[in-house]
């Protein structure tokens, strides 16, 4: 599409495919920040490239800045994780504002996280900083204190997170000191929280002008392995509790422009309490079921909410209405081999003749010894989903924890 030079000039920092498509389909020039093993690629399409390896912040992290900034560069968007730090770096220096790349750091450190949100006066569990195991072990003996354990009673979990691991990666739910045991060394630091009960479930929020633009709850059937949008009417009915709750957390972490992705439980009582926050697209393909359901790219309205450029009819042009305007319901589903060796990849007839079945991105095992899963573990590939009733999808999803898709 035809770049416009009085928009924007975006910088995807990370490599993501769909990501850089949506970009070249906008109106906005743009340049990949991008490791070693992205560049013959974007040779060989005509991607506009930077090479840069993220690697931890150090005295060279500035060069990458002033390069952008000395081509013109507006924003930096990180596509991963790993490279938010990175995004707030830079765009502390394009934006010229320093607070930026503290607000990265806080988006960062989990423990940062619950205690910035505290202070803004959201709901948290009770929550600890983790620099070995011996430190797990106490919080486990004090947590089950206070909650009156006797002996003899099942400890109640608590949840192991290392500092600025993305997602799923390396959550862990401890019960024993047996569990303690199993924590490799490199996982500390880390988060240790209370056990919340509810329904957990995610949000992924636009926001431009410190105003949320496009809301959009995801569902989660079992955490680490399912999600459909948009959500069911039961958990819909809390938009305006939910609404408000991303209020003050952008309120909280001083959020101005960008995409936010945080997650939450909703306990019995109707109480919310906050699990955690990241500045970037979500796992799962989130951004992939939102296009299939309402139809806009998602990518593009990352590019569209940090732009500072983007004009307001630009904004109320582009985004759709929440759950009123979304054509069905589009989950999908990770699979992991439930043996522990594998020969080849079969999908279940009763997955591939359901209805709302329409595609996967599984790959024929390389290996016939299946990996011991650690943790929440990292899926095989995805299963998609689509159809009209979410009851149909939630079963749908959940059905397929008890199938075998590698033999």
């Amino acid at each position: 599409m035809e770049k416009d030079p009085n928009k924007g000039y975006i910088a995807l920092l990370g490599w993501s495919l769909n990501a850089v498509e949506a970009a070249e389909l906008f109106d906005r020039r743009y340049v990949v920040v991008a490791p070693d093993w992205a560049e013959e690629y974007c040779k060989k399409h005509d991607i506009p490239y930077i090479l840069w390896n993220f690697e931890r912040l150090n005295e060279r992290s500035v060069e990458i800045a002033e390069m952008l900034k000395e081509m013109g560069v507006d924003v930096a968007i990180p596509l991963f994780e790993e490279t938010v730090e990175w995004a707030g770096a830079i765009n502390s220096v394009l934006l010229g504002n320093p607070r930026l790349f503290s607000q990265s750091i806080l988006m960062r450190d989990k423990s940062l996280m619950k205690r910035r949100a505290q202070l803004g006066g959201i709901r948290v569990g009770i929550f600890e900083e983790a620099q070995d195991r011996e430190d797990v072990i106490r919080f486990l003996i004090r947590v089950n204190q206070a909650l009156m354990k006797l002996d003899g009673d099942p400890n109640d979990p608590v949840h192991f997170k290392p500092f600025d691991k993305a997602g799923c990666f390396g959550h862990r739910v401890i019960r024993t000191s047996e569990d303690v045991d199993t924590i490799p060394a490199e996982e500390f630091p880390a988060l240790m929280e209370s056990h919340l009960d509810g329904w957990e479930f995610a949000v992924e929020a636009w926001i431009h002008g410190g105003k949320i633009r496009f809301l959009n709850i995801s569902e989660y059937v079992t955490l680490g392995y399912s999600v459909f949008v948009p959500a069911s009417p039961e958990l819909e009915r809390y938009r305006p509790q939910i609404t408000r709750e991303i209020e003050k957390l952008i309120k909280a972490f001083d959020i101005e422009f960008g995409q936010i992705h945080p997650e939450y439980f909703i306990s019995n009582d109707g109480a919310m309490y906050f699990g955690e926050v990241a500045y970037r697209p979500p796992g799962f393909k989130v951004f992939e079921l939102l296009e299939r359901v309402y139809g806009f790219n998602a990518y593009q309205a990352s590019i569209l909410v940090f732009d500072p450029k983007t004009s307001e009819e630009e904004i109320e042009a582009f985004f759709p209405r929440e759950v009123v305007d979304a054509k069905g319901h589009a989950g999908c589903f990770g699979v992991y081999p439930r043996r522990r060796v594998v020969s080849r990849l079969e999908i279940p007839e009763e997955t591939e003749d359901h209805p709302y079945f329409e595609s996967h991105e599984l790959t024929p095992p390389l290996e016939e010894v299946v990996t011991k899963r650690t943790a929440f573990g990292t899926h095989w590939g995805l299963l998609y989903f689509f159809g009209e009733d979410p009851t149909v999808m939630r079963d749908l999803l959940k059905r397929q924890e008890e199938l075998d898709f590698y033999i």
